[in-house]
C-alpha cells in the first residue's frame, strides 16, 4: 500500500465502504427473506381463512337440510341455497390459493369433489324427494348426509392441519430472518463504529497530533526560537512536512548565525575604522596643529616692539590653532573615546554624565574590564539615549544603571520626559540595536506618552 497518507486513506475507505456495503447487502438479503416469510405466511392465513368459511357452508347445507328434512319448512333451506349458490366460487378462490402446493391441491381436490358429488348427488336429491314426499326422508337418509360432511370436515381437517404447519414454519423462517437481521445490523454497526474509531484515531497519531506539534514549534521559531524542532518521523506527507520544517529551522538558524557573525565583523571593522581615524588624527593632524601653534607662539616672542599689529595678529592665529586644536580633540574623542580604551566604561559613563546637558544619576557596577566590543557598544548606547533625551526628551534628570552580573552586562537609561520614543523612523537608536544584536544582546524601549522613557540592553559577556 505504500507509506503515504493518500494510499492510506483511500485504503481506508475502501475497507470501511466495503464493511458498510457488506452489512447493508446481509441486511436487504434479511429483509428480504423476511418479506417472503411474512407473504407466504399472509397466503397461508389466507387459505386457513376461505377453508374454514368453505367448511362452514358444508356444514351450514347439513344443517339446513336435517332441518328441512324432519320439519318440512322452506325457511331452514335458506342457508343451503346459499351454501350451493357461492360454493363453486369459494372452491375456485381456495383451487387458486393452493395452487403452487401440490399437496394442498390435491387435498382441495378431494375436498372439491367430495362437495360437489354431496351437493349434486344427495342434498339436491333429497330436497326433491322431500317436496313431493314431506315424510319420506329417513334417519338412514339423514346419517348418509352425516358420513359423507364427516368425510368431507376430516379433509378440511388434513387441509387446515398442513397449512396450519406451514404457517408455522414461516413464521419461525420470518423470526429467524428478523434475528439474523438484527444480529447482522448491530455486528455491521459495531465494526463500522469500531473501524471509524481506529481511522479517526489513527488521523489523529499520524495526522493531527503532528500537525499541531509542527504549528505550535512554528511559533515558537516566529518567536525567536531558532533551536526549536520536531520529531521527523512521521508518516508519509506528514513525514516530508516534519523534516522539511526542520530543515528550514535549520537553515534559518544557520543564516542568523552568519548573519551575527557578519554583523559582527562589521561593527568591529567600524570600530577598528574608528580606533584607526583617532589615532591617525591624534598623531599626525593634532600635532601638527600643535607644533603650528608653538611655532607661532615662538616667532611671536621674537618681534620688535613696534610691530605690535603683527604681534596680535600671530596671538589671534595661535588662539585659533589652539581651537583648532580642542576641536580635533573633541572630534576624535566623538568617533572614538580615548577614555574607554584607557579607562573603561566606568570612568567613560562618568565622563558622558558629565558632559550630558539634561543632569544624570550614574549607578555604575563593573568591578572588572569587560570585553572591548562589550565595552564600546555599552558606550554608544549611553550615548545616544542620552543624546536623545537631550534632544527630544525635555526631561528634568536621566538615570544611569549599568551592572555586570551572571555573565551578563544589564544596562538601564530612563528619564522622566514626554515619552513616544521608538527605534525606528531613522532613529539612531536603529544603529545602536543593530550594535547590541550583533554581540548576541537585546535591547527594549518602553516609552508611554508623558510617562518617559525606559531603554534596557543586556549583552552577553561570557564567551566574548
Amino acid at each position: 500500500m505504500g507509506s503515504g497518507l493518500t494510499q492510506r486513506a483511500v485504503a481506508a475507505g475502501i475497507v470501511l465502504a466495503l464493511v458498510v456495503g457488506a452489512t447493508f447487502v446481509m441486511l436487504l438479503y434479511s429483509m428480504a427473506g423476511m418479506r417472503r416469510s411474512q407473504l407466504r405466511a399472509g397466503h397461508s392465513t389466507q387459505v386457513l381463512v376461505v377453508a374454514n368459511r368453505l367448511e362452514r357452508r358444508i356444514m351450514d347445507m347439513e344443517t339446513g337440510l336435517r332441518g328441512y328434512a324432519f320439519t318440512g319448512q322452506e325457511r331452514f333451506l335458506q342457508p343451503w341455497q346459499e351454501a350451493v349458490a357461492v360454493y363453486p366460487k369459494e372452491t375456485g378462490e381456495l383451487q387458486r390459493l393452493v395452487a403452487d402446493n401440490p399437496a394442498q391441491r390435491a387435498r382441495v381436490h378431494r375436498i372439491v369433489t367430495a362437495g360437489t358429488s354431496y351437493i349434486d348427488h344427495y342434498t339436491k336429491p333429497l330436497v326433491q324427494a322431500a317436496r313431493r314426499s314431506p315424510g319420506a326422508v329417513t334417519v338412514a337418509t339423514v346419517a348418509e348426509g352425516e358420513r359423507r360432511v364427516d368425510a368431507i370436515r376430516a379433509d378440511f381437517t388434513a387441509l387446515v392441519a398442513a397449512e396450519q404447519s406451514l404457517l408455522e414454519a414461516q413464521q419461525r423462517s420470518s423470526y429467524e430472518a428478523a434475528r439474523r437481521a438484527g444480529a447482522v445490523g448491530a455486528v455491521g454497526l459495531i465494526a463500522s463504529i469500531a473501524l471509524i474509531a481506529a481511522y479517526t484515531a489513527y488521523l489523529t497519531r499520524a495526522v493531527v497530533a503532528p500537525v499541531r506539534r509542527v504549528a505550535a514549534t512554528a511559533g515558537r521559531l516566529a518567536g525567536g526560537d531558532l533551536a526549536a524542532r520536531v520529531p521527523g518521523r512521521g508518516v508519509g506527507e506528514i513525514g516530508i512536512l516534519q523534516r522539511s520544517f526542520n530543515t528550514m529551522a535549520a537553515t534559518l538558524a544557520r543564516n542568523r548565525e552568519e548573519l551575527a557573525a557578519s554583523r559582527s565583523r562589521i561593527v568591529t571593522a567600524a570600530d577598528q575604522a574608528r580606533r584607526r581615524i583617532e589615532r591617525d588624527l591624534h598623531d599626525g593632524i593634532q600635532q601638527r596643529l600643535v607644533s603650528l601653534a608653538l611655532e607661532v607662539r615662538t616667532a611671536q616672542t621674537t618681534l620688535p616692539e613696534d610691530r605690535t599689529e603683527l604681534g596680535e595678529q600671530l596671538d589671534r592665529l595661535a588662539d585659533g590653532l589652539g581651537e583648532a586644536v580642542d576641536e580635533l580633540r573633541e572630534i576624535s574623542r566623538g568617533i572614538h573615546p580615548a577614555i574607554l580604551s584607557r579607562a573603561g566604561l566606568g570612568p567613560a559613563l562618568k565622563a558622558l554624565a558629565r558632559r550630558s546637558p539634561v543632569p544624570v544619576e550614574l549607578d555604575v557596577n563593573v568591578p572588572a574590564r569587560l570585553p572591548e566590543p562589550v565595552e564600546v557598544a555599552a558606550y554608544y548606547v549611553v550615548c545616544e539615549a542620552l543624546a536623545n533625551t537631550a534632544k527630544h526628551a525635555q526631561a528634568t534628570v536621566a538615570k544611569v544603571r549599568a551592572e555586570a552580573r551572571n555573565g551578563v552586562l544589564h544596562l538601564e537609561v530612563r528619564d522622566d520626559g514626554a515619552g513616544g520614543a521608538a527605534a525606528g523612523g531613522g532613529s539612531g537608536l536603529v544603529g545602536v540595536t543593530d550594535r547590541v544584536e550583533a554581540l548576541g544582546g537585546s535591547m527594549t524601549i518602553t516609552s508611554p506618552p508623558a510617562r518617559g522613557t525606559t531603554l534596557v540592553v543586556d549583552l552577553p559577556v561570557a564567551g566574548r
